[in-house]
């Protein structure tokens, strides 16, 4: 008999590891409160635009609900909800805590059941938040009524290369024996090394570090592209070249501002964990700064480029291009594009957006997404300036050639993905990100 297993939370973490566990032979019942995503799982269809999950979901079904019932019956149970930050960037940890206390009304005495928290969280919240909700909820004792585990979760949407199945993971554990449990786990579903941590902080600290460290190194660059926009040095060249030294440097890349589900939110969780416990963190809190102040500096250059043509924003049409935070996937998640749009709404700016993969946005006038060749050719039509906020491959096909036979005046690349060679050569003002 297949083991019984429950992930609750179903997005772009949750749903991809329950396929994979399916195939892996455990029986599989997915939760969430969303009920437009228990739909679409049920019917065969990815919630969100992935082809590759709609074929996996047609192949291999799996259960889903909005119950935890199934969590009674099941020996693991792994936590994937989102964990965001607010408004003023305080870590919303309302979705763990929901989900926490739900599977703590199912723990059943004796059945010694795991529950693996995946979601992200600051060092601390296994044993400051997790633990005592589930213990209190349940009547339970951990360690030996049930265990606990966090193995933070890492998933690259829209990579080829890298998904759930091969991404190396870090487990850390309440106790030796949920350690053991975790590890055990993963190494069933996962063809890649799985690393023990010495305790669940550690193993909560990994992911922070992690993304504090891309989120860093992408403000260090986002920092040079602004200086260098004033001292008339190419960026992208530089960077390039000193990439070419084959150790201790790796080359990130300056754009319209950092997105997802990672990078723009885990550095708050330390941040704040550390505030609480007398440590200010003066380092992570400028780079955030820096990345959020990313597409107000876009914005300027659009700005700027226009008064050399003796225009204002104000009234001028504009198209968006890109509202995801990455190429060739559909997440809005934290994207910058959507903070690139209201500053240029706020400016007076007459906005248009496409994105290929995005039919929808409140509040936002989008081109139709079901012929992407012409939707792009409609949307360059009716600019005078362009912003491309996101690499799409559909973006690929932009040419001088084609800005100039819509008449589009001015371009600024938020992604430097465009050639800027090409496109001078057509008599467009291109404006890049430090180029």
């Amino acid at each position: 008999m297949s083991t019984p297993i429950s992930v609750v939370g179903l997005g772009y973490v949750g749903l991809p590891l329950a396929l994979l566990a399916a195939q892996k032979g455990y029986a599989v019942t997915g939760i969430d409160c969303d009920q437009s995503k228990i739909k679409a799982i049920s019917s065969g269809r990815s919630p969100f635009v992935d082809q590759q999950i709609t074929k996996q979901l047609q192949k291999q079904p799996i259960k889903a609900s909005a119950s935890y019932d199934a969590v009674s019956k099941s020996e693991i149970v792994i936590v994937c909800v989102p964990t965001p930050v607010d408004q003023h960037c305080m870590p919303n940890l309302t979705p763990v805590i929901s989900a926490t206390t739900e599977i703590a009304k199912q723990l059943q005495c004796g059945r010694g059941q795991l529950v693996i928290v995946e979601s992200t969280i600051n060092p601390g919240i296994c044993e400051e938040v997790v633990l005592p909700l589930l213990e209190k909820e349940s009547g339970r004792k951990c360690g030996h009524d049930f265990y606990l585990a966090h193995c933070p979760e890492r998933i690259n949407p829209g990579d080829l290369k890298w998904n759930v199945s091969n991404i190396p993971r870090v487990v850390g554990g309440y106790d030796k024996t949920s350690l053991r449990l975790a590890v055990d786990f993963y190494k069933n579903v996962i063809d890649a090394p799985i690393r023990p941590m010495g305790s669940l902080k550690e193993a909560e600290a990994v992911k922070v570090v992690e993304n504090s460290f891309r989120d860093i190194n992408i403000a260090f660059v986002n920092e040079l592209a602004m200086s260098f926009t004033h001292l008339g040095i190419d960026v992208v060249n530089v960077i390039d070249g000193a990439a070419t030294k084959p150790f201790a440097f790796m080359p990130h890349y300056p754009g319209v501002g950092v997105g997802g589900h990672c990078i723009p939110v885990d550095p708050y969780y330390l941040i704040e964990y550390a505030k609480k416990n007398g440590f200010t963190h003066k380092f992570l809190k400028r780079a955030r700064e820096i990345n959020n102040g990313m597409p107000q500096f876009t914005v300027d250059r659009l700005a700027g480029a226009l008064e050399k043509t003796g225009r204002h924003l104000t009234g001028t049409p504009v198209a968006v291009l890109g509202l995801s935070y990455k190429a060739n996937v559909g997440d809005l998640r934290e994207s910058p594009s959507l903070k690139l749009l209201k500053l240029l709404q706020a400016a007076g700016a007459d906005v248009t957006a496409y994105d290929p993969y995005i039919s929808y946005l409140e509040g936002v006038r989008l081109e139709d997404t079901s012929d992407p060749k012409r939707a792009l050719q409609n949307i360059l039509r009716q600019a005078e300036a362009v912003i491309l906020a996101t690499g799409h491959r559909e973006f690929r096909t932009i040419t001088g050639e084609l800005l100039e036979r819509q008449h589009v005046k001015i371009i600024v690349d938020g992604r430097n993905f465009l050639d800027k060679t090409d496109i001078v050569a057509h008599n467009i003002m291109y404006e890049g990100i430090g180029r």
